[in-house]
Parts: structure tokens; sequence; C-alpha cells
């Protein structure tokens, strides 16, 4: 970052362009962050921690092996072989739902999310771009603009010095300014992905734009080329198994022309075609190879370039691949930059995987955006020229959301870059947006039970299926503990992907799954998913999400007491938003079944749930006993927001029900929890039940961002909400790591973390911003963004995990679960910020109820 700093003041506000962002994260390509050693081995929680207990051990084992090696499928949650950490990772390319692919920091194409959900690392070399400057009719300069020095390629001129470039982001755009040694001439290469929020259509794409800045400080014109290579396929085996081919296309519309190559890339299992493509203007050419060997020295390529700065542009397609090859393609778009100029070209990645199978290949699914652009496998030509054509207007409306936050000035750097660059994971969380098909029926969608749900179907018509998983390394769909973090990202920034998400969860709610399994936690069996219980997920993508739900086989989830409350929660927190009252109404009897199965909970009558004396909440392996801070509070705030549904509804006679539940409930909470200081982790009376726990304010969080925590709706005192949070402030987190590293789950009264489970002493990301949500939302902003701080510099800075905030480390060298989707938090951090200013989000001007045609 010192090496680039120069370099980052000259280019803010570059000419004639966004130039490099204010606020963001930035790193040097020569900068290597800190090693994160593993004594326990790659990237989770020690494994001898989780499976210490050999009943569990040995179940889990039996069901890797018949799994993977009997199955040939892979581990829902793989603790033998978590995904390594690489330190690479920058901005992913896409919108929503088509498919992701992610560029590093130093500007590699290193990970791979083209098939819904499942994930491929892999670097692949092909995938550069290269620059080659000319003068007076002679090249002067040709480089790959890549620090890599590889085995393959060898013919072209690798090994870009890092000192000389710099990487900025800011979600979802990403710059790199590469100040060609000796050259007197920087590139910045912009690049774009239409995430627009409110926006249900080019939101959808799945297309990057790359913007090519020239700036000639030179005394004389220069010649400029931008050559973008790409191998067909992502990097995997599948890339050599032969029938492979590319094609030259040329795509007009509206006076504006592209022109590029296509990489059909053919499996038996979700074809797909890759576009690499520039745009022509006057005085932009644009030319092609159609095909090379990227596993040869590339002399063919690099000499075609050097020659004149333009490639060859062979006409026709090239020859399908043999088993064992591998093909590449490349187009260069060039211009004439004069002296001390400035000028601009345009390139593009498309991708077209229109219809997908999920693993179990059931059945077929077409993405969101096949609705725009077609589904028969030939939209990348159309779709490279309306990215190239349309991200000028995408960028206007991005810089229209997101410049009120970077221009105001209370607001600190850090937290800036966090709010946008964390929103990577609602596109790169395996991230699946899917069309219901427009002949589907209401009982089609609604299952066995008959969900009763009048607006399904329009809802799921206008703005189909949305989900993303658990995390890169939990590959569970639409985990419901887990979103209920992450729902404000998506109820702020795309609220009918929220409102569709949770018609699905109300259908699984009404439906069952009567069919066997062993758990492998506790070893007893149990049917799959219990009628009126909200389920942990939607399903597996190896599996087929949405018809068979619950892919996560640790604990039985019906006994767990966070589930139900978690829906009633964002129910009315979504109603409170977006002011949809059809939702509400839909909404309303599911809340209402939920709530009678949780009052089973409830086994002393006294208005307040208990614990079951295992690890049956969101925490999975921290055993609660009896009465608990979290899960009571929870239960408290949706029996007050039951009664404010009620009252919205005009149905009195529930208002006075769970009103007097909640009267009960109250006094309950604070005899048995209250201490004086914050409320005990649970009423056990062991030896932890005094433990502070970081998220004890859980219920309260909730009902501040809903208006709800004041006056007739002030459920949790606010001279004791305010005493917890202040000693959640003193112990979790200035106690932990001298206040830097966020705040850590459990501590002990006497200051030492709570070591009772392996969670217990865990910071978890998203956890540490919903805590400081609710200190913003009752008035401790300074110490919400002190808390929040110290996720983001550890994160981001320290360890090196951009673009993969995992779900929790440990003070000490360990973290557990890259790329995970609890951190999507922070929205809530903004939404209590706006609050505070009186600038509440408005509800978005969308249809209350979309017709079927």
């Amino acid at each position: 970052e010192a090496a680039a700093g120069p370099l980052m003041r000259r280019y803010e506000g570059a000419a004639q362009g966004r130039g490099v962002a204010a606020d963001g994260w930035r790193v040097c390509l020569a900068h290597s962050f800190e090693e994160l050693r593993q004594p326990y081995g790659a990237g989770d929680v020690p494994v001898r921690d989780v499976l210490r207990h050999v009943g569990l051990g040995l179940r889990y084992f039996r069901w890797w092996i018949k799994k993977t090696r009997i199955e040939k499928k892979s581990a829902f949650i793989d603790l033998l072989c978590a995904v390594p950490l690489q330190q690479i990772y920058g901005c992913p390319l896409g919108g929503i739902g088509g498919g992701t692919i992610t560029r590093g920091w130093r500007g590699e194409f290193c990970r791979w999310q083209l098939n819904p959900g499942l994930y491929q690392y892999e670097t692949v070399i092909a995938n550069q771009f290269t620059v080659c400057l000319r003068c007076k009719g002679q090249t002067i300069y040709q480089q790959v603009l890549s620090v890599e020095r590889p085995s393959s390629l060898q013919g072209w001129n690798w090994g870009y010095c890092g000192h000389y470039a710099f990487y900025h982001a800011l979600y979802p755009r990403a710059w790199l300014v590469y100040e060609l040694p000796g050259q007197k001439v920087v590139l910045t290469c912009r690049q774009v992905s239409p995430v627009i929020p409110h926006d249900y259509k080019d939101s959808s794409l799945p297309v990057a734009v790359f913007i090519w800045e020239v700036e000639n400080g030179r005394d004389e014109d220069v010649e400029v080329s931008i050559m973008f290579s790409l191998q067909n396929g992502t990097g995997a085996k599948e890339d050599r198994r032969g029938g492979h081919w590319n094609e030259p296309f040329t795509f007009q519309k509206d006076g504006e022309r592209v022109a590029g190559v296509l990489l059909h890339h053919c499996p038996a299992v979700n074809p797909f075609t890759l576009a690499i493509s520039a745009r022509e203007k006057a005085g932009t050419g644009v030319t092609h190879v159609t095909a090379f060997n990227p596993a040869g020295l590339g002399r063919e390529v690099w000499q075609d370039l050097l020659q004149d700065g333009r490639l060859d542009s062979p006409t026709g397609k090239s020859r399908p691949t043999e088993k064992g090859e591998v093909t590449a393609a490349a187009v260069c778009a060039s211009c004439r930059v004069p002296a001390h100029g400035h000028k601009t070209l345009e390139l593009a990645l498309a991708w077209d995987m229109p219809c997908v199978h999920f693993g179990s290949k059931e059945k077929l699914h077409l993405r969101r955006y096949t609705r725009f652009f077609g589904s028969k496998g030939d939209a990348a030509p159309a779709l490279s020229h309306y990215a190239l054509t349309h991200y000028e207007e995408w960028e206007r409306k991005i810089e229209a959301w997101q410049n009120p936050i970077l221009e105001n000035s209370q607001l600190p750097s850090w937290y800036k870059s966090a709010l946008f660059n964390e929103l990577y994971f609602m596109m790169d969380g395996g991230t699946i947006w899917m069309e219901v098909p427009p002949d589907c029926s209401a009982e089609e969608l609604q299952g066995p039970a008959g969900a009763g749900l009048s607006h399904l179907l329009s809802v799921l018509w206008e703005y189909g299926r949305f989900a993303y998983l658990e995390g890169q390394e939990y590959r569970m769909y639409n985990t419901y503990d887990v979103h209920f973090y992450a729902s404000f990202a998506l109820i702020l920034l795309w609220p009918k992907l929220q409102i569709s998400l949770q018609y699905d969860i109300a259908v699984a709610v009404v439906n069952e799954d009567v069919q066997p399994r062993q758990y492998l936690m506790c070893g007893q069996t149990s049917q799959v998913k219990m009628k009126n219980v909200v389920p942990h997920d939607i399903g597996d993508p190896d599996d087929e999400p949405w018809q068979r739900v619950n892919a996560y086989l640790m604990h039985d989830t019906a006994d767990w007491k966070d589930l139900n409350l978690k829906f009633v929660l964002q129910v009315y927190r979504d109603y409170y938003l977006t002011h949809d009252s059809l939702y509400l109404r839909d909404m309303w009897p599911v809340c209402q079944a939920v709530m009678e199965s949780e009052l089973k909970f409830d086994t002393d009558n006294d208005g307040l749930i208990e614990n079951g004396g295992f690890a049956d909440q969101t925490y999975d392996a921290w055993v609660v006993h009896g009465a608990s801070a979290y899960c009571g509070g929870l239960w408290l705030a949706a029996v007050c927001m039951m009664c404010k549904m009620a009252e919205v509804l005009g149905d009195t006679e529930t208002r006075q029900k769970y009103l007097d539940i909640l009267n009960k409930g109250k006094e309950a909470f604070e005899r048995m929890l209250w201490n004086g200081k914050y409320y005990n982790y649970d009423s056990s009376g062991s030896n932890t039940s005094s433990s502070i726990m970081s998220d004890q304010c859980a219920g309260q969080w909730f009902l501040g961002a809903c208006g709800l925590d004041q006056g007739e709706f002030e459920v949790f005192p606010k001279s004791h909400v305010l005493s917890a949070l202040r000693t959640i402030f003193e112990k979790n987190v200035l106690g932990f790591a001298g206040g830097t590293m966020g705040a850590v789950n459990g501590m002990r009264p006497d200051g030492v973390p709570d070591t009772s489970s392996v969670q217990s002493n865990e910071v978890w990301i998203g956890v540490v911003y919903s805590l400081a949500a609710t200190m913003i939302q009752e008035g401790m902003v300074e110490e919400g963004f002190r808390t929040a701080e110290g996720c983001y510099r550890t994160v981001w800075e320290r360890l090196g995990m951009a673009f993969q905030t995992p779900e929790a480390y440990r003070e000490k060298k360990v973290y557990r679960s890259l790329a995970y989707m609890r951190p999507l938090s922070i929205w809530s951090m903004q939404l209590a910020l706006e609050h505070r200013a009186g600038r509440a989000p408005a509800p978005a001007p969308l249809p209350q109820g979309p017709t079927h045609p």
C-alpha cells in the first residue's frame, strides 16, 4: 500500500472518468499478507475438537465414506477436506444467480461457480490481459499484465513488477492501475458488474465489463492494444475431455457493434458458452484469434500481436478439441492515443449457462436472465452487446446508490469498504435465481399440504426463486438461522427476493418429509422434516433444492428453538420496511402455526421457552440448558411482533393471547437471567451459565430495527439493554485481543474467554456486525464502530481474507468456514445509522401483487 500511495492519490478522479474510488479495499500487487499458520489443518475448526466425541467421529466418518466414495458426491460440510486458505481473491464478476467468476487482486481468474452452488478453485493462467504499445510503426513494449511466471505459455513476456500496480475494490466495481515502467503510460482497468439495488433485470445478468482507461504521458502518439485471452473452460479436468470449440462473432444493434469469440464448453450436464468481446467504435479496432493451445508456448499468438499490435482474425469455427486437448481464444482492442491524451477501450466477458440441473439431475431449471435473453444457449453475443452498451447506465445507478454513503464524512473509510465489499457474498455465495415456468400451477408450488398462500404464484412468477449458500464450504441453500442475520442486505437492496425467499420457506413450513434418517450429533433417527416447523435450509445444490429440504444432518432441527422465531421476526421486519400488506396477510397463518409449534418449548407455562440441554440453535456446538438470553430474547421479540401483527390485521383475540404470554415471559426472563449487569447465558446454574454472550441482545436488535423498542413495545428495560451492551463492550470486545478483533462469542465474568465449546471462544463476524448495529440503535455509536472495525481489520487487512470472509476465527491462528453468509448482517448497521439520522429507507416503489398472465 505504501508503494502505491502516490499512485492512489494521482488517480483519484482520473480524467474522463470514474477514476479509482477513494474508499474501499486496496492493496499493492507486490504486497504479501501475513501468513496464517493453521496448526490443525486448512481453515476449519480443529477436526479433533469437532470430532472429539468418539461416537460422533465414527458416525461422521462412516457417512463421509458413503457420501464421497460410494455415492461419488461431495459432503455438505467436509470436515476432512476443508478448502485451503488462498489470500488471493478480489472482486467477483457477474450479477445475481447466473454464476460467478472471481478475479484475484493480482488480476488472475481464480474462483469459478458456474454449476450452481459448486465451486472450483483454479487459477487459469491463460486468462490474462496483455498490453502492446507501438510508436512510429514499431512495437516498443509488450507485457502480460501479471506478476506470475508460469510453466506454460513461456513464449509470452511474464513477470510484471507488482510495485508498479495497485488494486482497489469497492464492490461491484474494482480498479487495477498499472504504471508501465519506463513508458510514461498508465493503464487503469475498471471492472464493472451489474449489481444494482431494486433492479430485477440487469442485476441477473452473467456479464462483466472491463473499461481500460489509457493515459499517454509521452510527447508522441502511441498505439495501444489490450489483448484479452481466455481458456475454454474453468481449469478443471472437464477442459480436457474433448468436444469443446470456439468461433468468432459480431453482433450489431441500434448502431452499436461488438465483436469477439465464443468459447463453447460442452460437458454432458450444464453446457455453457463463454464470450470475450470488445466494442467497436470510431478509432477503435477489434481483432481476434479463434483458437490457440494454452498448454503450449503460445509463441504464435505473441508474435502475431507483437508484429502490428493486432491479431490475425481468422474466419470460421475451430475444430472440436480431442480428448486431452485444451483450447483458448483471444480478442484484442486497439486505438491511437495522442500525446498527453486519454482514450478508452471497452472489453467484456459473458457466460451463458441458461438451463441447469442440480446434482440429482431430476429437474431442468431456467436461470432468471433467460426471461430477457432466452434459454436456447445462444445468448452470449446479445449479452456481450448489452453489457458493453449499458455499463455506463449501470455505473450511474451504482454511484447514485453508493455516493451518499461514500460522501458522508462522519462514516469511517473502513466501514464504507466493509459495507459494500461484504455484499460480494450475495452474488458469490453459490447464488441461484431461477425462473418459475409460466405454466406452473399454485398446487405444484405449494406442495402436498397446500400452503394456502394466495399470492405465492404471482410473487414467484414475477420475481423467481432465490437461494444462496450458508457458505462456500457449508453447502446448504438458504440456511435459515444464518439468513436471519444476512437478510438485512436482501430486504434493503432487493426486497422482492427476500419476499420470494420467505414464500419458499412458508411452503416448506406447512409440508413435511417423513423419510427417516440418522442425525450425526446424537445418533438418533427421526424424520427429515416435521410439519409446521421452519426448515434449517431448502436443500443441497448437489441434490434437488426446494424439492428436498434440510440437507443439514448434524442435528434434528425440529427441536431447535430459534428457527421458528426467526421466521416471525423476519415477516414483521419485512412488512415494516416494505409496507407489503398482501405479504403480511399471507404469512400471518404461517406465523401462527410456527408459534403454536414453539409453545411446546415453554414447559413450565411461565411465558418463556426453555432450551433442551443440547446445542439447539444457531450456535450448534454450544450447549444451552433451561431459559437462555439468546433464545429467550428471540422468543420475547417474536411474541411482541405477533402482538403487533395481530393489531395491524385486526385480530384482537390473537393479540390478547400473545400479550398475556409476553407479560408473563418478560417477568420470567428478567427474574431468571438478569444478574444486575447483563443477561446470563442460561439459567442452568452451571459453571458457564454466567458467561457473557455477545449475542444476548439479538431480540432487541430486531425490535429496534422495526421501531418496537420503546413505549408500549419495550420488551427489555432500556437500562438493562444499555448495561448489557456496555458489559459486552468492556469484556467481549476490549477485554479480548486488546480490543482489536471484534467481540468473542462468550466471555467469563473474570475476563477469560469461555472455552466450554468450540464456538464459545470464537469471533463470529456476522454476529459482531449485528452487535454493532444494536449498539448504534441504542446510541452507542462510537462503541459500535469500534466493535465492528476489529473484524474488518482482522479479516481484510491482517489475514488477507478479502472476498472470502469466514464465519469465525479465534484469537490464535484458527478460522472456520471461508466465504460465509452471516457477515451480510453489516447492512443492519446501515439501517441503524439511517434510523438515527431520520432517513430510514422508504419502501421500494414496487407493485404489491404482480399478476400471473
